[in-house]
């Protein structure tokens, strides 16, 4: 397999699973270095987990825990990222949640929980990273952001009503950036996973539910982080090096299915 990410320095938010520990492990195996970001205690376990498969695969982890809604977050990633490594060639802004919920009885604080989380965190983090980025001189100069934003960013979900504004907003986010950095050599793209299996979803994804869901996907499954992961790589790689702004969709054909 081609190493797309030889060397690259890659920190991911939300790595300790689902998309985000897939995505850590696929960039190891393309020859990535990590940072890899998880909320705290609670993930921790999972987390470390991930390191010891990044560095089964001969490469090298640090872990950075901390609230990504919170600005210090992001800054303390950064500060490790730079400690331990140099510099930072990729950012993979994957952290999110997304707590099912009723709209008329929607409590204000599960709201702004969600967009704090998902698209503050994704705001503050890409902040950071490009003003390293931004620094950075010679064969470093520049790099690389890619986003998860989601399928939700151009259909409703009617128990999403607090999540999928969250999610058009991180891909108008790097579509902005990818203006606004331009001139410093990053790239800004997003990845619009389609239905994906990861424990966020588990719970809502079984009984009848789930066959009808299948059907229409034409390839006939729903998604694994895997499927993500990879074209997450891509688009970080140099192989897309004259892609910004873009959005890709990887969703089995549902968008398509939908219209």
């Amino acid at each position: 397999m081609a190493k797309l990410l030889a060397n690259k320095i890659v920190v991911i938010t939300g790595s300790s699973q689902g998309i985000g520990r897939a995505t850590a492990i696929a960039a190891a195996n393309h020859g990535a270095d990590l940072v890899l970001h998880h909320l705290g205690k609670e993930t921790e376990r999972d987390v470390m987990k991930v390191r010891e498969a990044v560095e089964a695969a001969g490469r090298r982890a640090i872990t950075v825990a901390g609230d990504i809604s919170q600005r210090r977050t992001s800054a303390s990633i950064v500060e490790e990222a730079v400690k331990a490594y140099g510099r930072v060639n990729v950012l993979v802004s994957n952290a999110g949640i997304c707590p099912f919920h009723t709209f008329l009885d929607m409590p204000d604080d599960l709201f702004l929980k969600t967009q704090q989380v998902n698209f503050h965190g994704s705001f503050f983090i890409t902040r950071a990273i490009a003003n390293q980025m931004a620094k950075q001189e010679g064969e470093h100069r520049g790099g690389a952001i890619v986003a998860i934003s989601s399928i939700s960013a151009f259909f409703g979900g009617i128990q999403q009503t607090h999540y999928t504004p969250t999610k058009a907003a991180i891909k108008s986010l790097m579509e902005s950036t990818s203006l606004a950095l331009a001139p410093h050599g990053i790239r800004c793209n997003s990845i619009l996973p389609g239905t994906i299996e990861t424990p966020i979803n588990e719970d809502d994804l079984q009984g009848p539910k789930r066959k009808m869901m299948e059907e229409r996907i034409p390839l006939g499954r729903f998604g694994r982080p895997e499927d993500i992961a990879e074209p997450v790589c891509f688009m970080a790689s140099d192989m897309a090096k004259y892609i910004t702004g873009a959005s890709l969709l990887v969703d089995g054909g549902a968008a398509v299915s939908l219209q």
